[in-house]
């Protein structure tokens, strides 16, 4: 049996350890963006309807996903403590405990987005020529959320352990099925000549609803390759079937909720404000809908990789903290925070750059492509204080101080970005360069109140295990 390596017991350097962490996330969300990219063009081609169907679920999806994810990192951070600390049977009866949380959310929010789906893109007031591929992509998201959740809880669990790969490995076989699915579902029958032969191609010709099927394929692969891997590869997280004991914890789930509650609550400002944001610009015109969908999936390259750094920053300070080292744990979070604002400064530059090219990607639409590119070179110039709520939002959750970045996001999104959009739009005839300006405020000062509480230290201290 391969020894397991420990991520703070000195034996590899801090930059080693982080480097080995980070660099499979990184890819992992470069390789997310990609596929991201891939499936945004194949469903613009179709036209600015069928991206408006798929934008205006966007929001929505966001905030329940991120909801979700904000859970499934406090079964983490709780699991990445007990690891730190060398607790094995708590690890144990956390493990048992996420298995029952998946079981829960599965069910409700399941029936929630089944139930939700056939209203939502009424709700927020799109055209009517969009309404009936909105409901029917949302419809068939909706049913794969069994098997996301699984795969939110099981990812983020195995990397709590320190098994950044795995993931990545099944991420990437499970997002070319995706990219395959969209090909064949999404188009019609064509001819395509290659090499200079003519081939046939089979295509089911389902536009906005194949887009959903291959999302749900690939949701339901995800989650079969981790639940194998989880009950079969000897980690710290491995799970014995027939020991699972579905049984409430008071003292597991109050920890959970601790680390959990103002993450999911930070989210949901976030992802609610972008609703709201969302329906502002729908009134601006289906041009300009298409164009703040596709430059935020365009933006997505600069901050996904960064994520990377997060997810490593959460995992050593748990780990560290879990292990009572805290001056290891404080130069974990020096260092990843260093390392994510450089990289998401380059990123930044190569948006403002390529902007023009990174619209042309997904639409022809020259109306879509000149509007998204001009919003994608303001947001550029802040991608460092994007790091920043980005980075030191992985320390604070790896501490289990979430509290702060939740207060953080209602000042941002809610004062600095919507009020001023919503006066701006509502009253003074605003438009989308006034909103993603406002956007761009939002994303400075949330960066510097982040900053301000990483620099006071005191997260070191917050979690009590009383």
């Amino acid at each position: 049996m391969k020894a397991k390596v420990s991520l703070i017991d000195g034996s590899r350097s801090p930059n080693r350890t982080i480097l080995s962490l980070s660099w499979p996330i990184i890819l992992d969300q470069s390789f997310n963006t990609l596929i991201q990219y891939v499936d945004t063009a194949m469903v613009g081609s179709l036209g600015a309807i069928a991206t408006a169907a798929v934008a205006v679920n966007a929001s929505t999806i966001w905030l329940v996903n991120g909801t979700l994810y904000s859970f499934a990192a406090a079964y983490a951070v709780v699991i990445a403590r007990h690891i730190g600390a060398n607790q094995p049977e708590k690890i144990k009866k956390s493990l048992h405990q996420a298995f029952l949380a998946i079981i829960f959310l599965s069910l409700i929010v399941t029936l929630l987005m089944s139930v939700i789906s056939q209203h939502l893109a009424i709700w927020l007031g799109v055209e009517q020529k969009v309404i009936a591929d909105a409901i029917s992509y949302l419809t068939i998201i909706s049913l794969s959320y069994p098997f996301l959740i699984t795969f939110m809880f099981l990812s983020n669990i195995i990397r709590s352990s320190g098994d950044t790969k795995t993931p990545l490995i099944s991420n990437i076989f499970t997002n070319v099925v995706n990219v395959v699915g969209n090909f064949i579902l999404i188009f019609p029958s064509r001819t395509i000549e290659l090499f200079g032969k003519e081939l046939n191609i089979y295509g089911a010709g389902m536009g906005v609803k194949g887009a959903a099927i291959a999302t749900f394929t690939s949701h339901l692969l995800s989650a079969t390759i981790l639940f194998i891997v989880i009950i079969t590869k000897e980690s710290d997280v491995k799970v014995k079937l027939n020991e699972i004991k579905l049984k409430f914890d008071k003292v597991i789930t109050r920890h959970v909720f601790r680390v959990g509650i103002p993450m999911a609550l930070e989210r949901i400002t976030l992802s609610s404000g972008q609703i709201v944001l969302t329906v502002l610009i729908t009134h601006l015109g289906t041009a300009s809908l298409a164009a703040h969908h596709l430059a935020i999936t365009a933006e997505s390259i600069t901050f996904m990789p960064v994520s990377g750094f997060s997810v490593a920053a959460a995992t050593l300070v748990a780990q560290s903290l879990g292990a009572g080292k805290k001056e290891l744990a404080k130069d974990f979070a020096k260092r990843v925070l260093t390392y994510g604002i450089a990289l998401m400064s380059a990123t930044g530059l190569f948006l403002y750059l390529a902007a023009p090219q990174l619209m042309s990607f997904f639409t022809n639409d020259q109306t879509v492509i000149a509007l998204g590119a001009r919003v994608l070179r303001i947001e550029a110039f802040a991608q460092p204080f994007f790091a920043m709520s980005i980075v030191i939002g992985g320390i604070l959750r790896g501490a289990g101080d979430t509290k702060w970045p939740f207060i953080y996001s209602i000042i941002g999104m809610w004062i600095v970005r919507l009020l001023p959009a919503y006066i701006l739009i509502t009253f003074f005839n605003g438009n989308l360069v006034i909103a993603w300006s406002c956007m761009v405020a939002d994303l400075f000062v949330r960066g510097l109140l982040n900053l301000y509480r990483y620099k006071k230290g005191q997260w070191v201290d917050v979690w009590k295990d009383g």
